[in-house]
């Protein structure tokens, strides 16, 4: 499960920089292009963001932060992971408020393409960070290892993107990953407080 977890990351990291090359080039025949042509070009770009890129990029960030809180890489021990944490956040606020309020005939085609191809950089520049892991550990990575969660764990992970879907498409009218931000806030409360009782435990049983 969770080598499936990992390719569903994967899959959806490139997807979602696909998608970001798409817009690329799509705004930047639609900044040249004039009346219908240039209506009709925007239009594929909004309707690739809207179907595409937004699920790819809720999915390829929730699978990423579960992955660092299901293994034992954890959320603060390696400043590779903090790195693409970082990266990450930005990218979804640039998609969120640079490229989608842009992508109409009368928005800034100049800055959703500049958006766009920034987006596309950064996601090939957290391929490299997930390949070379540099920076070694952060001075808050605690000692020992951290447990690796069960496989029914990377099971329901595997789960919560699409049903994230299924609820935006099926229920709200809109793509919002619902499930994913509240799985992603409460997680690592719930495994620090597990983490804390084993502790407790080991120290009781010396």
């Amino acid at each position: 499960m969770r080598k499936l977890l990992v390719w569903t990351h994967v899959v959806s990291s490139t997807t979602w920089m696909c998608m970001a090359l798409a817009l690329f080039a799509v705004v930047g025949y639609a900044s040249g292009a004039v009346g219908d042509q240039r209506r009709h070009a925007f239009e594929i770009a909004h309707l690739l963001d809207v179907e595409v890129l937004q699920f790819a990029a809720t999915t390829a960030a929730f699978t990423g932060l579960m992955l660092s809180g299901l293994t034992p890489w954890g959320y603060f021990r390696h400043w590779w992971v903090l790195l693409k944490f970082g990266i990450t956040l930005i990218q979804l606020y640039v998609g969120i408020f640079v490229l989608s309020p842009n992508l109409h005939p009368d928005g800034s085609a100049a800055l959703t393409r500049v958006g766009a191809l920034l987006m596309a950089s950064a996601l090939a520049c957290q391929v490299w960070l997930s390949v070379a892991k540099p920076g070694g550990r952060t001075p808050w990575a605690s000692a020992g290892r951290l447990p690796t969660a069960p496989p029914w764990a990377f099971a329901a992970c595997l789960a919560v993107p699409f049903a994230d879907y299924a609820l935006g498409e099926f229920l709200l009218g809109q793509s919002i990953p619902l499930m994913s931000l509240l799985l992603v806030v409460c997680y690592p409360v719930t495994r620090r407080i597990a983490g804390s009782s084993r502790r407790r435990k080991a120290v009781a049983a010396r």
